[in-house]
This record gives structure tokens, C-alpha cells and sequence, in this order.
């Protein structure tokens, strides 16, 4: 319970900081600001592991929206294909070798503290 409360804490953190009128959705600004933290702690406090670890069972239900919403826009995704497919091309081509970084630093860090 403790771990759903801070993530509802920096959620609610995020969108009263977006209200200040940063460009970004408050449950970003939120999970950055919860990255901020758990990087400068250098370990994941126990009731938000285990919160986090229930919540993760139900990510597939979070693709369903996004899923619905595909199919009821498809004629404007069609429209406009040329341009979603160089957003998605370029992001995969960022995001790969990023993830792949940050794995390597971590599996280093973890390597390092045993």
C-alpha cells in the first residue's frame, strides 16, 4: 500500500508541476522526478518493488486502449503512414542501442557492488 501511495505521490507531484505550465504531461514529469529519486537512493525501496511487481501483471490491459484506438484511426494513420513510419523507424533507432547502453552500465554497476 505504501508503494502505491508514493507513485500516486509523485503522479500528483508531476501534474502540480505541469500546472507551472511545463509542456509535459504531469504523470511524466511525475515518473521522472521518481527516477530522479530512486537513482540518487541507488536502490528501489521494498513496498514500491513490490507494488510495482503487482502492477506489471496488468500491463498487458494498459495496450488495449491503444490497440482500439489504432483501429478506429486507421483511415487518418493511413493518411499520414509515410510520417508515422520515420517517427517509429527513427525511435527504434535511438531507443535499441540507448536500452542496450543502459543495460551494459547496469549489468557494470551491478557487476562492481557484489
Amino acid at each position: 500500500m505504501w508503494g502505491l501511495l508514493l507513485l500516486v505521490l509523485f503522479q500528483f507531484a508531476g501534474t502540480l508541476i505541469a500546472a507551472l505550465g511545463i509542456n509535459l504531461p504531469g504523470p511524466v514529469i511525475g515518473m521522472l522526478l521518481l527516477l530522479v529519486v530512486l537513482l540518487v537512493l541507488r536502490r528501489v525501496p521494498e513496498p514500491l518493488q513490490v507494488t510495482s511487481g503487482q502492477l506489471l501483471k496488468y500491463l498487458p490491459l494498459m495496450l488495449i486502449p491503444p490497440a482500439v484506438g489504432i483501429m478506429s484511426q486507421w483511415e487518418v494513420i493511413t493518411s499520414s503512414f509515410l510520417a508515422i513510419s520515420v517517427a517509429l523507424l527513427g525511435s527504434l533507432v535511438i531507443s535499441i542501442p540507448l536500452t542496450a547502453w543502459v543495460l551494459q552500465r547496469l549489468a557494470t554497476r551491478g557487476a562492481e557492488s557484489k
